[in-house]
Parts: C-alpha cells; sequence; structure tokens
C-alpha cells in the first residue's frame, strides 16, 4: 500500500475514533453518567421522565431500608452493571425516541430481576405464604404468586405499576 493511502487511512480512522470517543464523551458527562456507576437513588432521577418514580420512592417505606439497585438489580458486580447498562441503553433509547410506555413499566427481566429481590428481603413472609399446610401439594415453581401482582405500587405512585398492564406483562 502506498504511504499516501496509509496516511489517508490513518487520518480517516483517527478522525473516526476522535470523534466517536468526543461524541461518547459529551454524551456522558452531559447525561450525568458518572452518576448511575453508584447507588445513589437521585441518579433515577437524572431523566425527568422518572421523577414521578423517584418521588414516590422518597415517600414510602422502601425509602429507608432500599435504594432502586436493591429491588432493581441483580446481586453480583457483573449481573448488577450489565443490568444498568442494558437499562441505560434503553432508557436513553426510548427517552430520544419518544417512544416509551405511558405509564412506565417494567420490561419482563427486570420484573423478575424485583420479584427476586421482593421474594429474598421479605423470604419468611413469602415462605409463609407459600409453604401449604401439611398433606397438601407444594406450588409448582411456574404456578408461585407474584409479589407484583398485588404489591404493584410498592415503593412508587400509586398506579405506576398498574396491575391490568402487569397481567398483561406476565401472559406474554
Amino acid at each position: 500500500m502506498p504511504t499516501a493511502s496509509r496516511t489517508l487511512l490513518a487520518v480517516t480512522l483517527g478522525t473516526a475514533i476522535g470523534v466517536a470517543v468526543g461524541v461518547g464523551g459529551f454524551t456522558f458527562a452531559y447525561a450525568k453518567g458518572s452518576s448511575y456507576l453508584r447507588d445513589d437513588p437521585a441518579a433515577c432521577a437524572n431523566c425527568h421522565i422518572m421523577n414521578e418514580q423517584y418521588d414516590g420512592w422518597r415517600k414510602s417505606s422502601h425509602h429507608a431500608v432500599a435504594t432502586c439497585n436493591d429491588c432493581h438489580t441483580p446481586a453480583g458486580f457483573v449481573p448488577k452493571y450489565y443490568t444498568k447498562a442494558s437499562n441505560g441503553f434503553w432508557h436513553s433509547f426510548y427517552f430520544t425516541t419518544g417512544t416509551f410506555p405511558d405509564p412506565i413499566r417494567l420490561r419482563p427481566g427486570n420484573r423478575v430481576v424485583t420479584e427476586n429481590a421482593c421474594r429474598k428481603c421479605h423470604a419468611s413472609i413469602v415462605e409463609a405464604i407459600e409453604t401449604p399446610p401439611a398433606g397438601h401439594e407444594q406450588v409448582a415453581p411456574g404456578e408461585q404468586l407474584q409479589c407484583l401482582t398485588c404489591h404493584n405500587s410498592v415503593g412508587h405512585p400509586e398506579g405506576s405499576g398498574n396491575p391490568e398492564l402487569i397481567r398483561k406483562e406476565i401472559a406474554r
């Protein structure tokens, strides 16, 4: 390859990488990206779409014992930050395109994470509810009660976990 072609390729590649890093860095700074690397619930309200959920959490009983990450991310460093990155991408995408659902609701995978968090923190209550009396059959795993079916607005404003929407999501 002649020297002029290599130089042009290097300049083009360098420019493309520079633009990508610059735009990515600007977007990260503008969107307060570093705030999402911590457990501060105020980060969830960086986007005004989440203000209602943040205000609901601040007024809820869970405010004293749980942050957003306690309920909405799985345990473990890699699963937690993978979930946060995925949610961040999709939140940004839906916000930018104006296609977020109203009211905002959990995606099916996030519903599983939240359900597991409920069951972990409230294990003794869940066990008492789901343990059948002597002589009765155990409930099959697919037939377990879903905490969010009844407790759909725990930690958030009334109605944000609309039971009808939850039933539709579970049925999918």
